[in-house]
């Protein structure tokens, strides 16, 4: 017999001994319907936790694809980006500046070459360094009479170009002197010319501790040059009266540095004006 309400069966006769082979068997049974109930409630609860995930999953994945409710419209929008901003735009001008203005326009023409014409203006302080050379300034002239500045055919030349006016500044340096004499003409065709005409040189100008040198026959360096309305010439040697050959580097080279100086004050003074036009300033 099973067990019932009241308690458990007895064994055939009734002799009040239990039949443990009915027990044994009840027990089983009741052993194997808890192990069904647990496993199949553990499958139940893991069926629904991975319903649950695929529902998570299929509801993140779900922006619009075959079958789905929703599509691409029913998104929401990005923000608008602002159509105005506080911060200043950069702004491009479509025409080009104006080119500076060239310095040697204005030493090339009367017109323009408005600067003070005076012995300082191109020949300023007491020495011109060059190097390790140092040449120490004499007499100075200035006149409006070109051709008694020169020997030879250059005072002809000079008139007859249109010289207005003359500079003059001696130079010494251990026993080799130079005369520099600056014309100064209207336009720049006309100093070109006189410079390419050049014949016989500028007078030397001695004094100022400076004595008389190329004179009386001695022979000497000359040289001719222009830039702008300007042409400058020198004459170079030695105050011993001894003549100058190829070989007088001494000479040479203090004739060159001065040439090459008058060469950057004319063009400084170009300079100078053309930024005063431009608005630039100047040290």
């Amino acid at each position: 017999m099973s067990f019932g309400q009241g308690g458990p069966s007895w064994g055939p006769g009734d002799s009040r001994t239990p039949d443990w082979a009915a027990l044994a068997d009840e027990s089983a049974a009741r052993s194997r319907r808890r192990k069904w109930l647990l496993i199949g409630g553990g499958a139940l609860a893991t069926a629904a936790v991975a319903a649950i995930v695929a529902t998570a999953v299929v509801t993140a994945n779900d922006t619009g694809s075959p079958g789905s409710d929703k599509n691409a419209s029913d998104l929401p929008a990005p923000a608008d980006l602002p159509s105005d901003t506080s911060q200043p735009q950069p702004s491009f001008s479509s025409v080009a500046p104006p080119p500076p203005p060239d310095p040697k326009d204005y030493i090339s023409d009367a017109r323009k070459d408005k600067a003070p014409i005076t012995v300082d203006a191109f020949f300023p302080g007491k020495k011109v360094t060059a190097g390790d050379r140092v040449h120490a300034k004499g007499a100075t002239n200035r006149t409006n009479s070109c051709a008694a500045t020169t020997q030879g055919a250059l005072g002809s030349i000079l008139t007859s170009n249109g010289c207005d006016q003359v500079i003059r500044a001696t130079y010494s340096n251990n026993g080799v002197a130079v005369t520099v004499g600056l014309a100064v003409f209207g336009t720049e065709a006309e100093a070109k010319k006189a410079a390419q005409q050049a014949s016989g040189g500028i007078a030397s100008l001695s004094g100022a501790g400076v004595p008389t040198f190329c004179r009386a026959g001695a022979v000497c360096r000359r040289t001719a040059n222009s830039y702008g309305r300007y042409a400058y010439f020198t004459v170079g040697g030695y105050t011993s009266g001894k003549n100058v050959t190829t070989a007088s580097k001494d000479v040479y080279a203090v004739g060159d540095d001065l040439t090459e100086f008058t060469f950057r004050q004319i063009r400084h003074r170009g300079e100078v004006q053309a930024s005063a036009a431009a608005g630039i300033p100047t040290a």
